[in-house]
């Protein structure tokens, strides 16, 4: 039997929102097919952006690369149909921006790449060989933070990685897509992980599920994991799966202000990532398609569907019956760190997890004209990073980025649950993203001067 154990010990601070998961936790994944038009987006990833390798009239195929960039933090990005490009222009993107986008008209057949067979056996692979596989797949953290993944499984010499971390724990309400992962494709999830393990070459790993997922606990129980990998049952709390509190709770290891899980010998991978790597060796068949839990009050038929990358939001939701009724907010994810869109028509993305429609009565709140604070401590209790909120969104909305600096505002990892327990409705997490980007902004600036300091400096003594 696999070993097991349960974690009784609590994350810092989080909340505890309605779960929600009741909708769709029961309902199996079910492939749908792409509309006649797909719009693949050049940029699904944290990193530079992908350059078009096709053009308007070339035919293509299911996995046919259509955008590839030699930088490493970059993956490219693969046709989820067959069919003729229409057009490489931007196009509107659930992340908020026009993106380049390749348009393809699907002609229905999903003809099939030469270039997706079979790939050797990983156990006979070098570590660098998985790598490049992992990279030629186009993948990417698919629990919406779209990291690429061979670039997390790049760490440098100087930091070993000895565990692995599987995230199951999915704790962001409604979304169910990887818990039936964990329930329909234990197999490739668990090849996913040993994958991963081999190519950073960890001796432990571990499996974590929250307790409100017992089917899968039960699944995994009763199989065979291994000496070297174990599963842990975590306490249901928001936001559990977010990687530096799955590290402290499951470790007792402290990730450093300002660094990354490998600081401290660990890599964590989504469950999604993990079987779609496993099953990239064995069909071939890069990141084209993803589970995406399609949701709400206001969806006629809530649903896990696995949807080719490419496919409007529209055409998702007329695939659960559509809208019972006009909705207020469609959301790309779920309600504490998702994204309002502002139309039906963008596409289905990597990092796309879930598509949230609510009814006018869930988002009827009254925000306050202006942010506004009582000092009553509510975000500090509750903030998982032991930061301080109000004092990052009094900052940001001052204007005084250095502040922000001070107080750690690269910590925070936009988790909302500042924004949930907050009576006032104050707009927390919105005011420290606008402090990170001007942060970034200024940071930019800086080194622009400074390479223009540099450049002066060569060329005065040029000229001497």
């Amino acid at each position: 039997m696999s070993k097991s154990l349960r974690l009784l010990r609590r994350i810092k601070g989080g909340v505890h929102p309605p779960e929600n998961k009741y909708l769709t936790e029961d309902k199996p994944i079910v492939k749908i097919e792409a509309p006649h038009r797909v719009i693949i987006p050049l940029q699904q990833h944290i990193g530079t952006p992908c350059k078009p390798i096709v053009k308007k009239g070339d035919e293509v195929r299911v996995g046919t690369v259509v955008g590839d960039v030699e930088t490493f933090v970059s993956a490219p990005v693969h046709c989820s149909v067959s069919g003729k490009v229409v057009q490489v222009a931007p196009q509107p993107n659930p992340l908020g921006r026009d993106v380049l986008s390749v348009i393809v008209e699907n002609d229905g057949a999903y003809n099939m790449d030469p270039s997706v067979v079979p790939l050797p056996r990983w156990e006979d692979m070098e570590p660098g060989e998985i790598r490049d596989a992992i990279r030629d797949a186009g993948m990417v953290g698919l629990g919406g933070a779209t990291f690429p993944t061979h670039v997390k499984l790049t760490p440098p010499r100087e930091y070993p990685i000895d565990t692995i971390i599987l995230n199951g724990a999915e704790c962001e309400p409604y979304l169910t897509s990887d818990y039936r992962l964990l329930l329909e494709e234990t197999n490739l999830v668990l090849e996913g992980m040993r994958i991963i393990m081999k190519t950073v070459g960890a001796e432990k790993g571990i499996i974590a599920i929250e307790d409100n997922k017992p089917q899968a606990l039960k699944k995994f129980r009763g199989i065979e994991l291994g000496r070297e990998i174990s599963m842990v049952s975590l306490r249901t709390s928001y936001p559990q799966g977010a990687e530096k509190v799955l590290i402290t709770n499951l470790l007792g290891r402290e990730v450093p202000s300002g660094g990354l899980p490998m600081n401290v010998g660990v890599v964590v991978n989504n469950v999604g990532t993990a079987h779609a790597i496993a099953r990239y060796f064995n069909s071939g068949l890069p990141l084209t398609e993803r589970v995406v839990t399609v949701t709400g009050s206001v969806i006629d038929q809530p649903s896990n569907l696995l949807i080719p990358l490419g496919t409007s939001f529209e055409a998702a939701i007329e695939a659960c019956g559509g809208f019972k009724q006009e909705p207020a907010k469609v959301i790309m994810g779920g309600p504490m760190m998702g994204l309002a869109q502002h139309s039906l028509q963008v596409p289905v993305i990597k990092g796309t997890s879930g598509i949230l429609s609510l009814s006018q009565q869930e988002v009827d709140y009254e925000m306050p004209a202006e942010p506004l604070c009582i000092r009553c401590g509510r975000c500090v209790d509750a903030c998982p990073m032991n930061l301080i909120p109000t004092y990052l969104a009094a900052n940001a909305n001052a204007g005084k980025w250095e502040e922000l600096r001070r107080f750690n505002i690269l910590d925070c990892i936009e988790c909302g649950c500042c924004n949930y327990v907050c009576p006032t409705k104050n707009p927390i997490v919105q005011l420290v993203k606008t402090g990170k980007v001007e942060l970034a902004r200024l940071k930019q600036r800086e080194e622009s001067r400074r390479e223009e300091s540099a450049s002066q400096a060569k060329g005065g003594k040029d000229g001497e």
